[in-house]
């Protein structure tokens, strides 16, 4: 099946042996067409679960240290961040029935689940489930919603998985069971390496079949994402990470080109900048906001 995407609107289909995406942009001056590719034999990430994308950690990321450093963080922040919890929390109860604060349950160190907090998005739906891999437009989303996860002020709540000690300022995000690849070997976070690449996946995953979604994002998405955290962790140190909390608070990556996902700005070692090159060469040439993706819109969390 070939999906033309042409201005995120029209589109053709056509049979084909595997499912291949190509996204064409139409801004003023013309691009070339960039393929996404998904095999057609291909495994749902729930039935392996592989560790071999971790190679170890730095002394950093599994250090009492890094503990501390996060809880200091955030108890410094509770005056900015308590009273924006508070209007958030206001807006979010009266724009939309339901709970105010999400829960939901996510996966740990070592294969431990925890409870996870946000300040809910979507509409409480009491006899129906949400769709587990969100895109741009497949989610009834509150009226307020799609700004609070455009600017992550939904995973401000996640400030008591911290002080739990349930999760870190940085490190890979927690994902739901049926997306698990492999266990963690150290705390997931609330931000890291693969949430700064993939800064806007919604609108990238808002291209994909609806009948290929899931396929798509557990053959390819998962894994690229495991790589760069595991790749990450292995080296991360006190500055790094306080470099990836700023990129994030201040929303960086959004307008880059393509070819700032292999820049030493994105990705900080060779190792992850050709991981993404291949990525990119074998299947798909744009993703997580840069260009030409950029012109699709949407919102931006995982």
């Amino acid at each position: 099946m070939q999906i033309i995407v042409e201005q995120a609107a029209r589109c053709e289909v056509r049979a084909h042996d595997g499912v291949e995406i190509h996204h064409r942009s139409f801004d003023r001056q013309p691009r070339a067409d960039f393929a996404l590719t998904v095999p057609k034999e291909s495994h749902p990430p729930t039935t392996e679960r592989p560790g071999s994308a971790w190679h170890g950690l730095s002394p950093w990321s599994g250090s009492l240290g890094k503990c501390v450093f996060d809880c200091v963080c955030v108890l410094l922040s509770m005056p900015v961040c308590v009273p924006l919890m508070l209007v958030i929390a206001a807006m979010v109860r009266l724009t939309s029935r339901g709970p105010v604060v999400f829960r939901q349950e996510r996966m740990g160190r070592g294969g431990r689940t925890f409870t996870i907090f946000k300040f809910r998005t979507m509409e409480h739906l009491l006899d129906a489930k949400h769709h587990p891999v969100t895109t741009s437009n497949n989610q009834r989303f509150t009226p307020i919603g799609p700004l609070l996860r455009r600017w992550k002020l939904d995973e401000l709540p996640q400030v008591v998985n911290v002080l739990l000690g349930d999760i870190s300022l940085v490190g890979p995000r927690p994902k739901l069971p049926e997306h698990t690849i492999s266990d963690l070997p150290c705390r997931p976070g609330i931000t890291g390496m693969a949430t700064a690449v993939f800064a806007n996946e919604e609108a990238l995953l808002d291209c994909v079949p609806k009948e290929c979604l899931n396929e798509y994002y557990g053959s390819l998405v998962l894994p690229l994402k495991q790589q760069l955290d595991a790749g990450y962790m292995a080296r991360a140190t006190l500055l790094s990470d306080l470099q990836l909390i700023i990129r994030t608070v201040l929303r960086r990556g959004e307008s880059s080109a393509p070819e700032g996902m292999s820049s030493a700005s994105t990705v900080e070692t060779r190792d992850e900048r050709n991981l993404l090159k291949e990525f990119k060469q074998d299947n798909m040439s744009s993703i997580s906001g840069y260009e030409p993706l950029s012109s699709i819109g949407g919102v931006a969390e995982f």
